[in-house]
């Protein structure tokens, strides 16, 4: 697919938002704080997620970062500030890590295939955003690391997403050591999909998001959807499950032209519907 010119970003201090074509472009913007995911941060990232949730002309998300760095997890220095709070901090804790998990998990929910551009080190809760995006193309040049364990503070929710990506020995020794996998490490493991040379990273995750807006948008939501739903079952459930979720999916106007066309070796005419 032809490259499209990126529309005007949306002005934010901690997030810049932009459009290309029917990709959106979600760009972490704390390089100086290595892109952590502070109270600020989550807030818009969760704003921006709400939005595009709800726009049928989006189609697929690339999230990437400026500076050096993907991002470096929690903002510790906003959260050590909060320990002179007269609960020592146990309130806007749970506040942060409950807004941090609701932001993963609807970069899961969402319709549409959120891609990761990692351009550097994605550390802690940045390795967690890795890990909760449905793909991942890396720098050559990144790293991924879970490195809490080093600071008394362990790694337990970016473990969620973690174990739910790699196999548990992996995670166990990411999360055990905090030592970082170079781009290579975390390929083979299956934490990214592709690693390209340093630089190329965001151009590439466009490619791939463009390539997969070319389908059915009726059916990447139904597959996605049904993608997660399915790893939480038994084998048999999954397959009751997934069965159903066929047969309502090619009674979908898509599923009907998808085939038509296919059958007529023309080029489909998608509705989204």
């Amino acid at each position: 697919m032809n490259a499209v010119a990126p529309a005007p970003a949306v002005a934010s201090e901690v997030l810049r938002r932009e459009r290309v074509g029917a990709i959106a472009l979600l760009t972490l913007n704390r390089p100086a704080a290595r892109n952590a995911l502070s109270h600020a941060l989550l807030a818009e990232l969760t704003g921006a997620l709400t939005a595009i949730g709800g726009d049928a002309a989006i189609r697929a998300v690339v999230l990437d970062a400026e500076g050096p760095a993907f991002c470096a997890g929690h903002d510790l220095k906003e959260l050590t500030s909060r320990r002179t709070d007269a609960d020592g901090g146990r309130a806007f804790f749970e506040e942060v890590w409950d807004r941090c998990s609701a932001m993963m998990q609807m970069i899961v929910a969402l319709p549409q295939p959120v891609i990761a551009a990692v351009n550097g080190a994605a550390t802690a809760a940045g390795c967690q955003l890795v890990a909760s995006c449905d793909l991942a193309v890396a720098s050559a040049a990144a790293t991924f690391a879970t490195p809490g364990v080093n600071i008394g503070l362990f790694c337990s929710s970016p473990m969620v997403a973690l174990s739910r990506n790699v196999a548990p020995k992996h995670a166990m020794e990411l999360l055990l050591t905090g030592e970082p996998a170079p781009a290579a490490e975390a390929l083979r493991i299956g934490l990214v999909n592709r690693v390209v040379a340093a630089g190329e990273e965001r151009a590439a995750a466009l490619a791939l998001a463009q390539h997969i807006a070319t389908k059915s948008a009726a059916a990447i939501a139904v597959g996605k959807r049904a993608f997660y739903a399915q790893l939480e079952m038994t084998l048999p459930d999954a397959y009751v499950y997934a069965s159903r979720v066929m047969v309502e999916n090619m009674l979908n106007r898509d599923a009907k032209e998808g085939i038509a066309a296919f059958l007529a070796k023309r080029p489909p005419q998608w509705t989204g519907r």
